[in-house]
């Protein structure tokens, strides 16, 4: 619940066509917690591949930066990276008891219980941050049912589907695939939002994506 908080914060403050290419850090972070905790050791040319993940972030930094230390330092401070950042590794962590739920259930089983649990996570969270927005909140939802309905209904076949993925993958490698949709949210910004850099983003993503290809075919 926390994680998904600092996603939709990260959203608001940065570009898209960051936010997607930097999702390529759960490989990473997720790598190392799932070696600690779980025991999933991956391979040389894993490791390979998410060093070449993070080689390709330096392709996000502004083209201006005159170091790459500046260029980490400039990105590190954003608002909006700090919040992305914060939404991967809670969602890192979180993986790993979605990984055992999966192999000790299924997937659809899984799938309903995050939901269920995560509903009323989210009505207190509500509840707590926003005390004085909440019936608001609740009166100005009216006016979209349909497009809350529609992304309950994808948020859940998106979980669904990701819990397949780990009943068959390692979580690392899991991760791997996901990032193959980032270019795909660099385009949406450059052509929805009229963001900047977008050739640079594209580059970053090829890279990053290049890496996650080594990790699944580890």
């Amino acid at each position: 619940m926390a994680g998904t908080l600092f996603l939709v914060m990260s959203l608001s403050k940065t570009d898209l066509s960051v936010f997607g290419p930097l999702n390529a850090y759960k490989v990473v972070i997720s790598m190392f917690l799932a070696m600690l905790f779980i025991g999933e050791i991956p391979s040389t040319q894993g490791f390979v591949g998410v060093g070449i993940i993070v080689l390709g972030s330096y392709f996000l930094f502004p083209a201006s930066s005159k170091s790459i230390k500046e260029s980490a330092l400039h990105l590190l401070l954003e608002r909006g990276v700090q919040y992305r950042f914060l939404s991967i590794l809670l969602f890192s962590i979180g993986t790993l008891p979605l990984k055992n739920a999966v192999v000790e259930g299924d997937a659809i089983a899984t799938t309903v219980f995050w939901c269920l649990i995560g509903f009323p996570l989210a009505v207190i969270a509500h509840t707590l941050f926003l005390k004085d927005n909440f019936s608001k909140d609740v009166k100005q939802s009216r006016h979209h049912v349909y497009q809350f309905l529609y992304l309950g209904i994808l948020i859940f076949l998106m979980q669904y589907m990701t819990m397949l993925v780990f009943s068959q993958l390692l979580i690392a490698y899991s991760l791997a695939l996901f990032q193959l949709g980032m270019v795909l949210q660099v385009f949406l910004g450059y052509r929805i939002f009229n963001e900047k850099h977008l050739l640079r983003r594209l580059a970053a993503s090829s890279v990053m994506i290049f890496g996650s290809l080594l990790v699944l075919n580890a």
